[in-house]
């Protein structure tokens, strides 16, 4: 299905839905927009989709670069359940899929289903929008929850781990924090390591290779004249990035922003469903 299908379910009145609700609406192609403060107290995953034979080296380039590539399941081969993280159908439970051939992106769709293939490997690696609530809940505003926007995204100078063909430099997502709140964002959102944790950088963006906050490579650009400080957490972009630089004959990744809503507990120890 193409993504120009017509959103019918709204964000603010499934802000408040469970997350089987959230996920129904999902599924049913009724709602297609960004995941970030939906099925509040769970934790929200990026996705990468690749054959086989590229995931061993996938694995371990997430193994290497646990900040920005937190492992919270893992398909087996050929199987589109995420039996691990709930009842997953890993082909439509996601608002929305880019789709890339030899590195270029040719396609986006709300629905996979006609592309699985029997050699396809499913990861999921968890995102930030988990610990939103609990910045919101402090009294932390996120610009790009009250106004349904997309959290900008930057490509940085900050270099991961290489494995196989898989590397390259670090995503990261930015919140403007309010000067007096930046330790209690720090302190908050390193209780969610499976959610990227503390940020990676604060302040000065050029430091880190970002040259115009106002000209995000993902994502929303901030409020043009916002106040606070800029914070940089480590975005699961990363990955798909590094499967990008690989330029893999073919490859499946969500849309940035639009995530896998799992019924993992936000505080879980461990990520996976038992």
């Amino acid at each position: 299905m193409d993504i120009t299908t017509d959103i019918t379910a709204d964000f603010t009145a499934l802000r408040r839905e469970s997350v089987a609700t959230v996920r129904a609406a999902i599924r049913e192609c009724r709602y297609q927009g960004q995941t970030a403060g939906l099925a509040a107290g769970r934790l929200q995953a990026n996705l990468a989709i690749l054959p086989a034979e590229h995931a061993l080296d996938f694995m371990r380039f997430c193994q290497r670069n646990p900040k920005p590539c937190p492992l919270v399941g893992v398909t087996d081969t050929g199987d589109p359940m995420m039996h691990t993280l709930g009842g997953i159908d890993i082909r439509s439970d996601l608002p929305a899929y880019n789709v890339y051939r030899d590195g270029a992106l040719t396609d986006s769709l709300t629905d996979i289903t006609d592309l699985w293939q029997n050699d396809f490997v499913a990861f999921a690696l968890g995102c930030s929008f988990t610990f939103e609530r609990a910045l919101t809940e402090a009294g932390i505003e996120l610009d790009h929850i009250i106004r349904n926007r997309t959290v900008p995204m930057y490509r940085t100078t900050i270099q991961t781990r290489r494995a196989g063909p898989f590397g390259g430099g670090m995503v990261v997502s930015m919140r403007m924090i309010p000067e007096n709140r930046v330790q209690d964002a720090i302190d908050i959102s390193a209780r969610y390591p499976w959610a990227h944790g503390a940020p990676v950088h604060i302040g000065d963006a050029a430091a880190i290779g970002i040259a115009d906050l106002a000209r995000p490579d993902w994502g929303d650009p901030p409020p043009e004249h916002g106040e606070g400080t800029p914070v940089f957490w480590a975005c699961g972009v990363t990955p798909q990035n590094a499967v990008l630089s690989a330029k893999l004959p073919f490859c499946i990744t969500h849309k940035p922003a639009h995530m896998l809503v799992t019924d993992v507990d936000e505080f879980a120890d461990t990520p996976f469903v038992q």
